[in-house]
């Protein structure tokens, strides 16, 4: 099955998220890419849905809410619709106040998993105002963890609307930026105005080669820093040694889940920080583990669990 490439596009709200979506769309046209959008808002009101709509007619929106808190049930039937309408390429615009790691997360569902992979974390940011972001917030310091973490995992970085600050305060920015995600390119641009060649990761050739590369299936070639690694589990375990594995893994794994069959039912584990749950789930297909993490080095991590599995196997 070929696997639909995912741009996600984050970053705090009015850092120039939708208009660089609408040069996104425009730019798939020119490619011949059938490309389709998810969109969320935090208030019950669509204020971009409709521009977009006109660009795209694959939109899926999720209202009053972020998707990566109260709206991640929902995300995995929009997810469906639109790739039953075959596209070649997806956009998810996140809320300014989203994690993209945790939707990220969403991605991994049963129904999507082996569907979509994530391309790219695209993370817009605002020249205007980045560095005072930790004194605006001062009384929610989840605000300020996220407008880093939004920095943090992005895979390209875009220090938007830089016409409105000085170069010393340019400096600053950079430097900031660079000791949060030292790894990640940086443009610096003006109404999202950037080089999209980079972004879709093809060289300027001919348009059926450009499709090609899009929808290549090899998980490899996402080049996302966040990724999701997929663990089969053909045989029983203990939880001890799963909890034990992840463990391991630390402090690159950013959260781990999955579907675990044991003699006495199928369990939903979920980890997220120093934390693992485990709770009784309905779930009958083959049971999975997947982990998210940053710069994970999957060959090692597949090695060490084909261990594991083949420790249980014997004992």
């Amino acid at each position: 099955m070929v696997k639909v490439p995912v741009f996600i596009l984050s970053g705090f709200l009015g850092s120039g998220k939708t208009t660089l979506l609408e040069r996104l769309l425009v730019e798939s046209e020119k490619r011949k890419l059938k490309s389709a959008v998810l969109m969320n808002e935090m208030g019950k009101t669509d204020t971009d849905g409709q521009m977009i709509s006109e660009k795209s007619h694959q939109v899926e929106k999720l209202l009053d809410g972020c998707m990566c808190c109260n709206k991640k049930s929902e995300v995995v039937n929009c997810m469906e619709t639109l790739l039953a309408r075959k596209p070649d390429v997806l956009f998810i615009e996140l809320t300014g106040v989203a994690n993209p790691e945790e939707v990220v997360d969403s991605l991994t569902e049963p129904q999507i998993i082996d569907r979509v992979y994530v391309k790219k974390i695209i993370t817009l940011i605002d020249a205007e105002n980045i560095l005072a972001y930790n004194s605006l917030f001062d009384s929610d310091r989840e605000l300020v963890k996220t407008t880093r973490r939004q920095v943090e995992v992005g895979d390209f970085l875009i220090v938007n609307k830089i016409d409105l600050v000085s170069d010393s305060k340019k400096a600053k920015i950079e430097k900031f930026i660079k000791r949060l995600n030292p790894v990640a390119k940086t443009v610096f641009s003006t109404y999202s105005k950037v080089e999209l060649d980079s972004l879709f990761n093809t060289a300027p050739s001919s348009i059926e080669h450009n499709r090609m590369r899009l929808k290549t299936n090899d998980h490899h070639h996402s080049f996302s820093r966040v990724k999701s690694i997929t663990l089969s589990l053909s045989t029983q375990t203990r939880k001890k040694d799963i909890e034990r594995f992840l463990k391991k893994w630390k402090p690159r794994l950013l959260r781990a889940k999955g579907y675990v069959h044991f003699e006495n039912g199928t369990y939903l584990m979920q980890q997220a920080m120093k934390r693992v749950q485990w709770s009784r789930a309905l779930f009958h297909g083959e049971p999975y583990i997947v982990l998210i993490g940053i710069d994970l080095h999957e060959h090692e991590i597949k090695e060490d669990w084909a261990q594991l599995v083949e420790k249980a196997t014997v004992g």
